[in-house]
């Protein structure tokens, strides 16, 4: 491996999660694992991050329209994933096409490489 990897960061948001702060803090369990890959010196990435403004924009009627479809969209373009939490049929999804077209699935971040 050479540089760092462009790293999705896989798990759940709204799976199992009754209300806001539950959403919160699966939120932040996914931007911990986020600044843990990234001292690592790779680039990560989390799906919510980057859905949650537009949909704030969008409306909240617009969830179902945009999270997935964004969420998806930044897999495609990433190199690995490292999946957490529990079960999510949308953090799933973004390791089956991920893994799919070969790039790396990690399942801790212990086996997350430095980057070099």
């Amino acid at each position: 491996m050479s540089g760092p990897l462009w790293i999705m960061i896989a798990g759940p948001y709204t799976a199992g999660a009754a209300d806001d702060a539950a959403r919160a803090a699966n939120l932040a369990a996914l931007n911990r694992a986020a600044a843990a890959v990234l001292a690592k010196g790779h680039v990560p990435l989390v799906g919510v991050n980057l859905a949650l403004p537009v949909i704030a924009a969008a409306g909240p009627d617009s969830f179902g329209r945009i999270m997935m479809p964004l969420s998806l969209a930044l897999a495609a373009r990433c190199d690995a994933v490292l999946r957490i939490g529990g079960a999510s049929e949308g953090a799933d999804r973004e390791v089956a096409l991920i893994g799919g077209r070969g790039g790396q699935v990690f399942h801790s971040l212990d086996a997350v490489p430095p980057a070099r």
